[in-house]
């Protein structure tokens, strides 16, 4: 990356970052809907997921957040596992880094979807994962699925800066 291309580059990354900043932490995140609605969505679509393949899930009658397995407590979704920073940090790279904004238009939703999706596996394996082997649950969460989620943003990160970015027009030959 050219050094023009460095400078802008980071300089859109800070102003996201305030945008985020400010939007997010100083307005939304007091409000707690957008994070709730989140956390909501993920444990149903988890407990969905869970039910398809013959799972006995359910959702806790007082707590929508609180995926059960044989009416049993498996997994919790926290707002802070709700995916909602990562949506924002693969968005936020995608928009910094130079590419045609018209692959950035479908690229952005796509990859989003791809870590939503991604992200209710991890819950619903998480459930299983307590279900089957309670004692791991809690290395599984911190470390092998936090390895995972960002190991897969990173590859969408790089076909983005690799494949995607690269301009439509071809380069000029000078002779």
């Amino acid at each position: 990356m050219p050094t023009r291309s460095l400078r802008r580059f980071l300089l859109l990354a800070v102003g996201l970052y305030l945008v985020w900043f400010f939007g997010y932490e100083q307005w939304l995140r007091q409000d707690n809907r957008l994070d709730t609605f989140l956390s909501v969505n993920i444990a149903q679509v988890s407990t969905a997921a869970l039910q398809l393949f013959g799972f006995p899930a359910a959702l806790a009658a007082d707590n929508p957040q609180l995926l059960l397995i044989e009416q049993k407590m498996a997994v919790f979704v926290g707002n802070p596992c709700n995916g909602l920073v990562l949506y924002v940090l693969f968005a936020g790279f995608v928009l910094a880094y130079p590419g045609p904004v018209r692959r950035k238009l479908w690229f952005i939703p796509a990859g989003i979807l791809a870590i939503y999706l991604l992200n209710v596996v991890r819950v619903a394996a998480l459930a299983l994962n307590h279900y089957y082997a309670r004692q791991s649950v809690d290395f599984n969460h911190h470390y092998t699925f936090t390895f995972v989620v960002y190991g897969c943003i990173f590859l969408l990160w790089m076909l983005w800066a690799r494949r995607l970015a690269v301009s439509e027009e071809p380069e000029a030959v000078i002779s």
